[in-house]
């Protein structure tokens, strides 16, 4: 069985090498082999030689590496990925630091027990550790995910997270439209619309970035989701 992890980066030349250590050192649960599928959305600094450095100095990495020509968004980047995805099951990777790769395990026992289609990985559930940062991204979040789940009909705890895991062929069947961070209420919009989709949360760790430190998210974001979620369940639905 294999794993994709799909990773889209943007200026993250002082973070890319660190993530993938992280990424190729886990040990996934039963030997599962992974490949990482990386797609630059035209950085404008070093990114793209990083990784081709990093793919040179490690070929058994099963690196799969795709530069857009232009910068589209994190949800483009995600759409190059899961086009290319070989994978029984699709994950993604942010190529910061703010996720922990070691907590892949996590997310993949529900999938590997037969339970579920789709796992998300909660900043808010469960008890492990979470940076403290900005009250009000916070807030926000939570206002998301609940006016997201009041219009899916689903209890997420935290819908905004990068850590979401897939069926490979369920994800791949789904058509993605948005280009930046409203993937992901587009992406919760239409998989709570598939018939018998088994859909599970799991606690996840949570190291936040600063804007000083390379935040790219911002209030801007925030209100292009609350379209995206009357959009994808009320007025768009595919």
């Amino acid at each position: 069985m294999k794993l994709s992890v799909i990773i889209p980066a943007y200026n993250e030349e002082k973070t890319i090498a660190a993530i993938l250590d992280r990424v190729r050192e886990v040990q996934l649960k039963g030997g599962m082999e992974k490949e990482l599928i990386i797609v630059d959305d035209h950085s404008s600094d070093g990114t793209a030689a990083f990784i081709h450095a990093y793919s040179e100095k490690h070929p058994d990495a099963g690196i799969c590496f795709f530069r857009h020509d232009r910068n589209s968004g994190k949800g483009a980047a995600l759409r190059t990925g899961i086009e290319h995805a070989t994978g029984d099951f699709v994950v993604i990777q942010d190529a910061d630091l703010e996720y922990d790769p070691n907590e892949y395990n996590l997310l993949l026992q529900p999938l590997l027990d037969g339970h579920a289609d789709v796992v998300y990985g909660s900043r808010y559930a469960g008890g492990k550790a979470h940076r403290i940062l900005f009250f009000w991204h916070s807030f926000g979040n939570k206002f998301l995910t609940t006016l997201s789940n009041a219009l899916t009909n689903l209890n997420l705890s935290d819908m905004e997270t990068c850590y979401k895991m897939f069926r490979r062929e369920l994800i791949q069947r789904i058509q993605l439209k948005e280009n930046r961070f409203g993937f992901e209420p587009e992406v919760t919009a239409k998989i709570s619309r598939i018939p018998n989709v088994r859909i599970y949360e799991v606690g996840i760790s949570y190291y936040g970035r600063t804007f000083d430190e390379g935040k790219k998210i911002g209030w801007k974001d925030g209100f292009r989701a609350i379209y995206c979620i009357l959009k994808y369940n009320l007025f768009s639905r595919y």
